[in-house]
């Protein structure tokens, strides 16, 4: 049994529990200033605690706010309000800001307020990644139709033009060769689609992820991205990602070459891979109550016109494309492959920059449950 909390220990264990929260909260004074503001409070603002306290919370908010009237409301009525999807978009705290809140008084602090911030951008974006999951199944089942009830008429047409180019006049077997080549065509769409029905367990292990992107790299400067610069940004102490390492291949492939097909001839082109430890980012499996931490996160990153904005949320759709003779098939693939590994795949999309984000689990082998975390509990002054 622990020992019980002793007099004096309940300002320590408050801040504890409040920085345990996985959601920013910040304390606001009568007078606006920030009293107080958790961990995730400080990544949320960009800004340390320290500098947070010597501020008012409209400093870090954009002008005209509704948080400002809903704290105003709040100490008015002395009952908490929460609000849903507020913009809290500006340069300082970056775009896709959208955000749940929940203010409540501080009943022995007179006109001091709690808010508590939600993000949506996240919750937002892993809905519409398990939709993506329910959307390549649907795929699956039709891939395994199509390979059945298409590929073997195929074979049969192809065979007849065949025996036509032998007997028909030289004008017209031109005729007879497109009839093969738009067969062939067809099947190799569905030959791809076959893809999405292999449904074996994945084989993974401990991966080096700068290593993979070091050979995708490699492949994409020796053939469709030549003319183009690629450029790193990585985190050396990353720990090991548990994946198989072919499959990682084929998703940065597909990310990098469609990078490079977005930015097209533009002399100034340029690729970014990144990766980086963002701790915070818990996804549930389905049929249990087991919670996977993605902390690991890739990026590939371009500098071409950008995605429209109609197109964004079904972007990993299958069928899903703006190539004139895409497939529609490649991001469908990757978001397949990615959630194959627990994993998710988003895409954003702001003016003349695209980021393709791939958040992932750490290899089993490295992850330490026990590990003490190595951040001290404080208030503001």
């Amino acid at each position: 049994m622990s020992d019980p909390v002793q007099p004096g220990d309940g300002n320590m264990l408050a801040m504890a529990v409040l920085n345990a929260i996985q959601n920013p909260v910040v304390m606001v004074n009568a007078e606006g200033h920030i009293v107080f503001a958790n961990w995730e409070a400080e990544a949320f603002f960009g800004a340390s605690a320290s500098h947070l306290a010597r501020h008012k919370i409209s400093t870090f908010i954009p002008f005209g706010s509704p948080l400002l009237e809903l704290i105003d409301q709040v100490r008015e009525r002395r009952a908490p309000v929460n609000e849903y999807r507020v913009d809290l978009s500006s340069p300082r705290l970056g775009q896709d800001k959208l955000v749940d809140l929940y203010v409540a008084p501080v009943t022995v602090e007179t006109g001091a307020v709690v808010i508590v911030f939600q993000e949506r951008s996240m919750a937002d974006k892993i809905d519409r990644q398990l939709t993506h999951r329910a959307a390549a199944r649907s795929v699956t089942g039709l891939a395994s139709m199509l390979a059945h009830e298409i590929k073997n008429p195929l074979s049969g047409i192809r065979g007849a033009a065949q025996l036509l180019e032998s007997s028909v006049p030289p004008e017209d077997r031109n005729l007879t060769r497109l009839i093969c080549d738009e067969t062939d065509r067809i099947v190799s769409l569905v030959d791809r689609m076959e893809i999405f029905s292999d449904e074996r367990p994945v084989d993974r292990t401990s991966i080096n992820i700068h290593s993979v992107l070091d050979h995708v790299k490699a492949i994409a400067q020796a053939g469709f991205a030549r003319h183009l610069k690629i450029t790193e940004s990585y985190d050396p102490s990353l720990p090991p990602v548990f994946a198989n390492r072919d499959q990682l291949v084929q998703v940065f492939l597909n990310l990098i070459k469609n990078a490079a097909e977005a930015v097209g001839d533009k002399s100034d082109g340029e690729i970014q891979l990144t990766t980086a430890y963002r701790p915070g980012i818990r996804l549930s499996v389905a049929g249990s109550r087991e919670k996977i931490s993605l902390p690991l996160e890739f990026c590939v990153a371009d500098n071409g016109p950008g995605v429209p904005s109609d197109l964004l949320p079904h972007l990993f759709d299958p069928f899903i494309t703006t190539k004139t003779n895409g497939s529609g098939l490649g991001l469908a693939l990757v978001a397949k492959i990615i959630g194959g590994h627990g994993g998710i795949v988003e895409c954003d999309s702001q003016g003349n920059r695209t980021i393709f984000r791939v958040l992932m689990p750490v290899s089993k082998e490295t992850v330490d449950e026990d590990a003490p975390v190595a951040k001290s509990v404080g208030r503001i002054r």
